[in-house]
């Protein structure tokens, strides 16, 4: 690979995730969208104008208008010219985004792409599944309608929902309710921590809510209430009455948004010699199993981009696979027999919630944020359908633009 081909995230930002229906409400996907490019380029200290391409993921796109990603790039002040492509990869979105994005600096057909990803599950509408009537025009006398979220949340492929799906896998592979409870409480108090001390601070950009009478800068991510995770024990199962995954070991409805600046040699050394935040992409990689099988994915996806990156696991400072379901977590890294001390450092989804198509980037973000100069992390995320994205950075000195 030459220098050209070399991808650097030279900017990093999201919104604060809030809980469905609370502090984020009031915003559309494509205003959480534009809130997390507009911090992320600032950050980069590249001219908005010199943004070729917007990839921005978004997992649940009914009512959100056409094109959201053009939308959200133009509402965070981006030129009118630079051109949007909205990616559907269910909750792997946001990451897939970014990974078509390093493919187009790396094919030099572009030298600064935006991507990332939003959702607001707040306002995914109710819609009827039969709308018209003869000849198409008249709204069908069938008054039901059905809920937009069932499009993120159901494998269409049995009408089970994903943690139905998720609970087979707890099954076949010996995962206990008890183990994935233990994991939840663990990641609760390890959200909680970093909130306290800060950590997330950097990577979030404040947004003003109006959701309620008064206007509030919401500028940290919501945390589950406590309680839950004190009777974790005494929930009721959620989806199997002979299951192990309740509410409380699963990640929550949410809304968010996540975007990186992606720069060509040549852009982030003119431009970003003083950016704070600095990574290369090493490497990515999708993979698949059977639909029902999604929560598995995650390892093969990250087994092979590793092997792209001609790396071993334990050259991996720091893992971050999302959160979707404890279940999901606890088995990659018993597949990939990872150290448990790297993975999810500080929490994840299942203490904030998980706006689909925006936590495949928001790892991203988190995890640039967490390493230090010289380390390799990984982020990994499954997605409905079987798949998995992973991708390999290495986090770079201020300044250090190695080729």
């Amino acid at each position: 690979m030459n220098s050209e081909q070399a991808v650097f995230i030279v900017g990093a930002a999201r919104t604060p995730v809030a809980k469905i229906n609370g502090s984020l409400s009031s915003f559309t996907a494509t205003d959480l969208g534009a809130a997390a490019i507009k911090a992320a380029v600032s950050r980069s200290g590249i001219p908005a104008d010199l943004v070729d391409h917007v990839y921005m993921g978004q997992a649940l796109q009914a009512g959100a208008g056409q094109s959201p990603a053009k939308r959200a790039a133009i509402l965070s002040g981006l030129s009118e010219t630079a051109d949007a492509t909205t990616v559907n990869k269910v909750c792997a979105s946001g990451l897939k985004a970014v990974c078509l994005a390093a493919q187009e600096i790396m094919l030099g057909h572009g030298a600064t792409v935006v991507a990332g990803g939003m959702e607001s599950m707040s306002n995914v509408p109710l819609y009827k599944a039969k709308n018209r009537g003869p000849g198409g025009t008249k709204p069908a006398e069938d008054d039901s309608f059905s809920d937009g979220l069932h499009d993120g949340l159901v494998n269409p492929y049995d009408g089970l929902f994903m943690g139905s799906c998720a609970d087979q896998i707890a099954g076949r592979h010996d995962i206990s309710r008890n183990s994935q409870d233990k994991y939840a409480a663990t990641a609760y108090r390890k959200a909680c921590a970093a909130q306290k001390r800060g950590l997330h601070d950097h990577e979030i950009t404040s947004i003003v809510s109006s959701s309620s009478s008064q206007p509030e800068d919401v500028v940290a991510d919501t945390i589950r209430d406590k309680a839950v995770f004190q009777k974790l024990s005494s929930l009721p199962l959620a989806f199997s009455d002979t299951g192990t995954i309740t509410a409380g070991n699963s990640s929550t409805l949410a809304d968010g948004a996540a975007a990186v600046v992606l720069a060509n040699h040549t852009v982030a050394k003119k431009y970003c010699e003083k950016t704070e935040i600095l990574a290369r992409i090493i490497s990515f990689a999708d993979a698949s199993e059977k639909p029902i099988d999604f929560a598995v994915a995650p390892s093969k996806a990250i087994r092979l981009a590793l092997q792209r990156a001609k790396l071993a696991t334990d050259q991996i400072s720091l893992w971050e696979i999302n959160e979707a379901f404890a279940v999901v977590v606890l088995v990659n890294q018993e597949i990939l027999k990872l150290d448990k001390s790297k993975v999810n450092v500080n929490g994840g989804a299942i203490a904030t919630g998980h706006p689909l198509g925006s936590s495949g980037c928001r790892i991203l973000v988190s995890l640039v944020h967490q390493l230090e100069p010289g380390q390799y992390g990984v982020a990994a995320i499954c997605n409905g359908g079987g798949g998995a994205t992973a991708m390999v950075v290495r986090r770079l000195d201020v300044g250090c633009f190695e080729s």
